[in-house]
């Protein structure tokens, strides 16, 4: 029996945790980040002024948009069910994340946590603010716009908390799928045969190790012999 076994390492709270912060407030960073100099660089400087835009490369460039509903600017007005349902996947998410040992997992559930964070952060700090195009002013519990600006033109305007859900999420699963069963240490333990027992099923062998070896009572038998032919 082949005695290759794959032994689980258990990360300890500190790395485990590490490496979700870690990568969640990353892409928060980055996202809020992006975020403020999209409104500061592409808002019209007056409500209604003419809108800004900024060719990067291609069909992509910076366009400024705001969203009351789902990822990718899709849909409206429901931000409020669509903030709820985000902030149930990332405590779904946190759940997950305790009983995971792949640190490229753990990676992965701290970016689609972080990109999940970012728009719900739009969301709650942009209750009351002005739409610079529309002069709206949203109100009401999540009712902030959440702001978007990569604009390849063949996709709705997105964000980086977009992406990172987006992106994050389906590597979170394909790693999921094709990640490999690990087995305990004991597991190629069981049914191993003690040292010096047989197969299963095969009776202990007590036959004489001295078999064909004259004893003491052939030996007699055979002096009797020699002195009866005398």
């Amino acid at each position: 029996m082949s005695d290759t076994t794959t032994s689980r390492r258990h990360l300890g709270a500190g790395a485990r945790w590490g490496m979700v912060g870690g990568a969640l407030l990353a892409v928060l960073a980055i996202d809020q980040a992006s975020k403020r100099w999209a409104l500061e660089r592409l808002a019209p400087a007056v409500v209604g002024g003419p809108r800004e835009i900024i060719e990067v490369l291609g069909p992509l460039q910076f366009n400024l948009a705001f969203n009351t509903g789902a990822s990718f600017s899709l849909g409206s007005d429901s931000g409020a069910v669509i903030g709820v349902v985000a902030l149930a996947i990332v405590v779904v998410l946190a759940l997950v994340a305790r009983k995971v040992d792949s640190k490229l997992q753990l990676i992965l559930i701290g970016v689609v946590m972080g990109g999940a964070l970012g728009n719900i952060v739009d969301r709650l700090t942009r209750v009351g603010e002005v739409d610079p195009f529309t002069g709206n002013v949203a109100s009401g519990f999540m009712s902030g716009a959440v702001v978007d600006f990569i604009d390849v033109q063949f996709w709705p305007i997105w964000n980086v908390a977009d992406m990172a859900v987006v992106v994050g999420g389906i590597l979170l699963a394909i790693l999921s799928a094709f990640a490999p069963v690990e087995q305990s240490d004991d597991a190629d333990d069981a049914g191993e045969p003690a040292d010096g027992a047989g197969e299963p099923g095969e009776q202990p062998d007590d036959s004489d190790d001295s078999d064909g070896e004259a004893t003491p009572a052939d030996d007699v038998a055979d002096d009797l012999v020699d002195r009866s032919e005398q």
